[in-house]
């Protein structure tokens, strides 16, 4: 079965935030594959609910011979034994571990359980930026458009800062 690049974004605001993006990243390569590619870590407010801890957030690229929605499965396998608690209602909330698929090669993927590219990213700071560190001329296949021109355009403006930063300690 051929490789294929995907972009992962990571997420966590509860406890020792940087310990759990270190063991998304192991258990991505144990599960997924090989990590090809990591951003810088940003620390973000909570985006669409309120919290008392921002989030650190980080993208990464892997490559696999596993289909989309084996890849998916295998992220919600491992939030779910890094403690996150999915809560029935659609709202967002605080978690030790989010994992989101935003590309998955070249695919455009419309399933119940996955939409490929991501459809929000677009709107997302959090996203966008570490992910233009990384591949900053890759095309949007859907909407046709640069990460680079996807991020100056975007309406979030929301805070992001790099992690740490110089006065964490």
């Amino acid at each position: 079965m051929k490789e294929t690049d995907v972009y992962l974004a990571l997420g966590s605001n509860l406890g020792q935030r940087h310990v759990f993006l270190s063991a998304m990243k192991k258990r991505i390569h144990q599960r997924i594959g090989p990590v090809t590619g990591l951003s810088q870590i940003y620390e973000t407010p909570p985006w669409g609910f309120e919290a008392d801890q921002a989030f650190l957030n980080q993208v990464v690229v892997c490559s696999t011979q596993l289909p989309a929605l084996e890849v998916l499965h295998a992220a919600l396998d491992i939030e779910k034994q890094m403690g996150r608690k999915r809560r029935s209602s659609d709202g967002y909330s605080s978690r030790t571990a989010d994992i989101d698929l935003l590309f998955f090669g070249h695919e455009i993927l419309d399933h119940p359980r996955l939409v490929l590219p991501h459809p929000n990213m677009s709107s997302r700071r959090f996203v966008l930026e570490p992910l233009n560190e990384l591949a900053p001329d890759k095309i949007h296949p859907v909407l046709l458009q640069s990460i680079s021109a996807l991020l100056d355009a975007c309406p979030d403006n929301s805070p992001i800062s790099t992690w740490p930063s110089p006065t964490d300690t």
